[in-house]
């Protein structure tokens, strides 16, 4: 794979060079909740920009369903774009339209444009070869080299992530180059102890991963909502908490395996339950239940790991020399279920190794909980990429930058 840094020893003065980004940033309306994913593309744009190529940033945000609307509109994230380069960055109202021809030939050398949100073209996220090729045949007229640097998005077969590379000359960005550098310490020559947190809502979402985690990981401890379906495989009582039944048997074989193979596989030994799912809106007080993990009340769910469980999982995190964490342990988002995930992501910052936030959620919640990001070895910008990675599937934005 090649990487920027050979683009740059060429020199691209005066070259369009398109970046494909993520800024696929949460908004409140127009208003930019977490620019995390802006600043991660920054020095890649920057030192395109720096040695006097016409920049050309393209991402997609949310789901539009391919044709333009103004909800998902990547008019806040040019324009934040601009203010952390600290020069005027200029936006394209279509893709590949009379805006972003007028747009991208209009660029003076070292100068950025964005376009608009590649969603709104429905050849961008087609499962259809053709289609998905007409529209990569439109981008690559913007453009004279391809940068991928958008690595939340490259676990997706689409246009301007896996067609488009094919069609101009192709580089890594700083990102992308990053990313895949912190994974590799994942997976290939892992210092142990490696330990693995794993959270969020639907065990579903992460049975792939564990399944190769439990011949890799010396420990896997598990939270969230998906810890319920854990719990009920041991068959514990766990009340109204989500739980997904058909996962059972796989979650059953799971913690079979991983008492055969030595892996520790940690489980919840109690949790914090109310009679409803929080207020997230009003953050109103939800006076949650702390009762043991065997033991959920019939009326009550449980939304967090409990004090005891924060002390086991912190303890298990101490000696660790890897560590992988993907997936808040509760209901983060509200502040009487916070401290589960705060307490893991404290351990991390305590642990004395390598410690990896494994995107999305993960990643939210350290900044929505005031962590400080430079406390961790590396946070990620593509929670659904890194899993993928770590399953071991070839990932086709990645597949497409090698030669």
């Amino acid at each position: 794979m090649k990487t920027i840094d050979e683009l740059l020893s060429k020199g691209v003065a005066g070259k369009r060079v398109f970046v494909r980004a993520d800024l696929n940033v949460p908004l409140d309306g127009t208003t930019i909740t977490d620019d995390g994913r802006i600043r991660a593309v920054l020095p890649t744009v920057k030192a395109l920009a720096e040695v006097g190529a016409r920049v050309v940033v393209a991402s997609h945000l949310g789901r539009p369903k391919g044709a333009p609307d103004p909800a998902f509109s990547l008019a806040p994230a040019a324009a934040r774009l601009g203010e952390l380069l600290g020069a005027d960055v200029a936006f394209a109202t279509d893709t590949v339209g009379e805006s972003a021809q007028g747009v991208v030939a209009g660029l003076a050398d070292g100068r950025v444009a964005v376009v608009e949100n590649l969603r709104f073209n429905a050849g961008e996220t087609s499962k259809d070869d053709a289609e998905r090729g007409e529209f990569a045949d439109r981008l690559a007229v913007l453009a004279d080299v391809y940068v991928g640097d958008g690595f939340g998005a490259v676990h997706r077969k689409h246009a301007s992530v896996y067609d488009l590379p094919g069609r101009l000359p192709h580089y890594a960005g700083y990102l992308i180059a990053g990313e895949v550098g912190v994974l590799k310490k994942l997976t290939d020559d892992v210092e142990r102890p490696y330990v693995v947190a794993l959270g969020g809502a639907k065990v579903s979402d992460k049975l792939a991963v564990i399944d190769q985690l439990l011949g890799r990981a010396d420990r896997i401890l598990i939270g969230g909502g998906m810890a319920y379906t854990f719990l009920k495989a041991k068959g514990y009582e766990v009340g109204a908490s989500l739980l997904q039944e058909d996962q059972i048997p796989a979650v059953r074989e799971y913690l079979e395996r991983a008492e055969k193979t030595g892996v520790e596989l940690v489980v919840p030994v109690d949790t914090l339950t109310g009679s409803a799912f929080p207020d997230l809106k009003t953050k109103a007080p939800a006076n949650p239940t702390t009762v043991a993990a065997d033991a959920v009340p019939a009326d009550q769910m449980g939304l967090d790991i409990g004090p005891e469980t924060r002390k086991l999982y912190a303890s298990k995190l101490a000696d660790a020399a890897t560590v992988f964490w993907n997936g808040p342990m509760g209901v983060f988002e509200h502040p009487d279920y916070a401290e589960g995930t705060k307490a893991v992501a404290q351990a991390l910052i305590d642990s004395p190794g390598f410690t990896v936030v494994g995107g999305g959620d993960s990643a939210a919640a350290v900044r929505t909980l005031g962590f400080d990001e430079t406390a961790f070895g590396h946070i990620s910008t593509g929670g659904g990429a890194s899993l993928e990675y770590l399953e071991g599937k070839t990932l086709p934005g990645l597949a497409a930058l090698e030669d």
